[in-house]
């Protein structure tokens, strides 16, 4: 039953809506400036920072927009000097319970926070600091956390909660609600980043590995190497003010030569190498009826979640590795041997969506002969950062490919960077080998969309597959606990911890949203449609590797496998 529409007034111009809708939902939909901190159109409204205050005609008081649902025929007005005295002093309270710490900030120039201060003219020291001395908290190698700066709106808390995570608690701190992470030993961060994403004070930000490798990048003795994920190629751009969804691929591998790498390569290679060996271990499990259904594992937080809190499903994980650890790995062997350099003196450095692939990176049963594949992760934050302090603006720089071997991805391992684009790739293999022909087409549409769950059945001929999806992980444990009711519900499932996918993850550029995360998403597929090669395991790339170098099976399972166990908790306070 669709909802009835509903006609309003905001600053004197009308507006159609849908009754059910907010007052800032519909100003927004319109283009009408209503600020804002707490609110996340991913989370409920909590009304807590109070700065979307609104007048109604023929009401007392002020109303907070992001909780008030509009009704027919309100005459509402955004702006008024009361209305912006009220937003100042609230400003000016919240403040008071923020460091700053402006200078040195992650946020920096990006700050909402900051920006709204300004256009206020909030004096940011009316009020004493009353966080001076809260402590800062670091999750794993992945996730820092400066309590000093939260303003207790509690959007990380109900992220972590929407992602049955649960790693924040409220405690009473001094007649004060303070948020600490949990003591609970049956909960642990997973390191998804979600809680940045929808933290609107910078108080929680990824664990910066800038540093590092900018000491990697002066040190003459190194050999620095380069690797951008999927999903950077339409999310960079943002950082430098371009549209969502532009693909920057060739401007970003310009830019990463400008600081010094030494090659720049392409995730999106090895992610058809993933595809191919994850092809072939689905047939292999759907062919003999064994360890079904079987699940994605190229997301970390999403196996650090199963290793954490559903051990029992561990052997339903695919032992194929990520793309970004195949490709470490293949640099420090195959790359090394063929260029003549010593794996020793590469320092390979992923620029990755996502805040848990610096914990991926960490994991011993990734090593590949006594080497991690992976040195540094930088996420897409952190790489803008990078490229600003070498004064490199991405818009101004040229065209340039990605060097010899890992430049030619197939549009299969771009796809990757979306919710269902790990299944995609998959299946256009793994359905052409099972039917034995060319496929007439090659799109799986009915497995891509930013739904938060999604089923598809795959009927091809005599080949029948069931097929799970979901993105974020409170939606994860939604699939799981309907796999322990029914085992044979699905043959394939695919998790990504972020919504939206890679495209969503907690390291890309903020904002972030579902309309966002949509073009995002929809950058990926287009380049995708214009690739010439689109199934992996028709890649001149992936050919080569498997007759030059994959020629037996323990250098596959050396590179591109791997083995999963139990976790205990590993962040205590």
């Amino acid at each position: 039953m669709e909802n009835k529409e509903i006609k309003i007034k905001i600053d004197g111009a009308e507006y159609l809506a849908n009754e059910g809708d907010t007052i800032l939902q519909i100003a927004r939909k319109n283009g009408v400036k209503i600020p804002s901190l707490c609110y996340h159109s991913d989370l409920e409204p909590k009304a807590s920072c109070r700065l979307c205050l609104v007048a109604i005609e023929g009401r007392k008081g002020f109303f907070t927009s992001c909780s008030t649902l509009a009704e027919d025929g309100m005459n509402i007005s955004t702006d008024s000097p009361e209305i912006r005295e009220l937003r100042k002093k609230n400003l000016e309270l919240l403040f008071a319970q923020h460091i700053e710490r402006c200078n040195s900030c992650v946020r920096g120039v990006n700050c909402r926070f900051l920006k709204l201060a300004k256009e206020y003219g909030v004096d940011l020291k009316k009020y004493d600091d009353r966080k001076i001395k809260y402590p800062n908290f670091q999750f794993g190698p992945s996730i820092f956390f400066n309590s000093s700066k939260c303003i207790d709106c509690r959007n990380c808390v109900e992220m972590c909660e929407k992602q049955a995570v649960n790693f924040f608690d409220l405690q009473s701190h001094n007649s004060f609600i303070e948020t600490t992470p949990t003591k609970d030993p049956k909960r642990d961060c997973v390191y998804c980043g979600q809680c940045i994403i929808h933290c609107p004070s910078g108080a929680l930000s990824e664990v910066d590995s800038v540093p590092d490798v900018e000491h990697a990048l002066a040190d003459k003795d190194k050999y620095v190497v380069f690797q951008i994920a999927p999903s950077i190629r339409t999310t960079l751009g943002e950082e430098f003010g371009m549209e969502y969804g532009v693909n920057v691929t060739k401007q970003t591998f310009a830019a990463l030569r400008r600081v010094g790498a030494a090659k720049v390569f392409d995730v999106s290679v090895a992610a058809d190498v993933t595809t191919v060996e994850e092809a072939n271990e689905l047939i292999e499990r759907v062919t003999s009826k064994k360890g079904l259904p079987m699940f994605t594992s190229c997301c970390p937080a999403w196996v650090k979640f199963v290793e954490f809190y559903y051990p029992e499903f561990i052997p339903n994980l695919t032992t194929v590795r990520s793309p970004q650890t195949i490709l470490g790995g293949l640099t420090k062997t195959y790359f090394a041997e063929k260029e003549k350099v010593d794996p020793k003196k590469i320092v390979v450095v992923s620029i990755m969506p996502c805040t848990a692939k610096k914990y991926e990176i960490t994991r011993k049963e990734f090593d590949v002969n006594g080497l991690k594949p992976i040195d540094y992760v930088l996420t897409t934050r952190e790489l803008a950062r990078l490229l600003k302090s070498h004064d490199i603006d991405l818009k101004e720089m040229p065209m340039e490919e990605g060097d010899i071997p890992w430049d030619s991805p197939t549009g299969a391992g771009i796809i990757y960077g979306a919710t269902g684009g790990v299944t995609e790739s998959a299946l256009r293999t793994a359905v052409h080998k099972l039917c034995g022909q060319k496929l007439e087409k090659i799109d799986f549409k009915q497995v891509r969309g930013m739904e938060e769950t999604r089923e598809a059945t795959i009927e091809i001929n005599d080949i029948r597959l069931k097929i799970g999806i979901a993105n974020g992980l409170g939606n994860a444990k939604k699939i799981l606990e309907e796999i322990k009711k029914d085992p044979s519900k699905y043959d394939y499932v695919e998790i990504m911890a972020c919504y939206g996918g890679c495209i969503g993850g907690g390291g890309q550029p903020l904002p972030t949203n579902k309309e966002i995360r949509q073009k995002r998403a929809q950058g990926l597929y287009n380049i995708d449609e214009t690739k010439e090669v689109r199934l992996a395991d028709e890649s001149g790339t992936v050919e080569k590797l498997y007759k030059e170098f994959f020629t037996d099976k323990n250098i596959i399972h050396k590179i591109c496998h791997t083995h999963y166990s139990q976790k205990k908790k590993e962040n205590k306070f």
